[in-house]
């Protein structure tokens, strides 16, 4: 398709798959990676989504690359897992710094471009947890939340001027993350899950490249649970 596609934690996981999805389509995509190698074919910026500097320099060079953002995907998050009861302060307001207001910060800075073209696409990655919650994960559960008022308050702003916000909710996905879930409890959890398997990368991917496409223009406001059906009812 040929857009300017920005990816925040496109080296690794989730953001790798859709970065790799995204170029398949014939679009040009940046990806922030902190550690690690972009994609092959992707254009790889260092950027800490905690600080506005690091923000606005990677925008710049994206747009000289590129061209101005026409596609936000953010993806960057981080867990600090604990029982409320034992969790630091720091933990809880660190990962909402990073989790939903980076993707504020980043949303507010590629809605420039986009409001003076009339198109845009921004994509929020969100959680399960978000909707069902989940113990030691307050801090998580409640930002990955706050992507969904995010979103569908951005579409209530902005939703006359071609730009679309979509909330994509993923469950289980064969992760770095999930390799590192003690074995007992990722059984626990597949047990609630009715596919009875584990999402891979590519079918989160797959969500998010459809919800980002022209066919899905008068989709906004919408939150998409990729989950396996774990999520049910809420």
């Amino acid at each position: 398709m040929n857009r300017s596609v920005f990816i925040t934690g496109g080296n690794r996981g989730i953001g790798r798959a859709i970065a790799e999805a995204m170029m398949a389509e014939g679009d040009h995509v940046a990806v922030t990676c902190r550690s690690g190698e972009p994609p092959a074919g992707a254009l790889g910026v260092n950027c800490d989504i905690t600080a506005p500097e690091d923000i606005e320099a990677a925008f710049k060079l994206i747009e000289e690359k590129h061209g101005p953002v026409e596609v936000l995907i953010a993806n960057a998050g981080i867990t600090r897992d604990a029982l409320l009861v034992r969790m630091a302060e720091e933990d809880f307001t660190t990962v909402l710094d990073t989790n939903l207001t980076g993707t504020y910060r980043v949303a507010k800075r590629a809605m420039r471009g986009m409001l003076r073209s009339r198109y845009g696409r921004m994509v929020f990655i969100s959680s399960a947890g978000a909707l069902r919650g989940e113990p030691g994960q307050a801090n998580y559960a409640a930002a990955k939340a706050g992507l969904i008022g995010l979103a569908r308050s951005l579409t209530r702003e902005c939703g006359a001027r071609g730009i679309t916000f979509n909330v994509v909710a993923p469950g289980l996905v064969a992760t770095d993350m999930t390799a590192a879930l003690p074995e007992a409890r990722l059984e626990q959890i597949m047990k609630e899950v009715p596919a009875g398997r584990i999402a891979e990368p590519k079918d989160i991917a797959a969500a998010v490249r459809f919800l980002a496409s022209d066919e899905a223009s008068y989709i906004t406001g919408e939150v998409l649970r990729v989950d396996g059906g774990v999520g049910m009812g809420h």
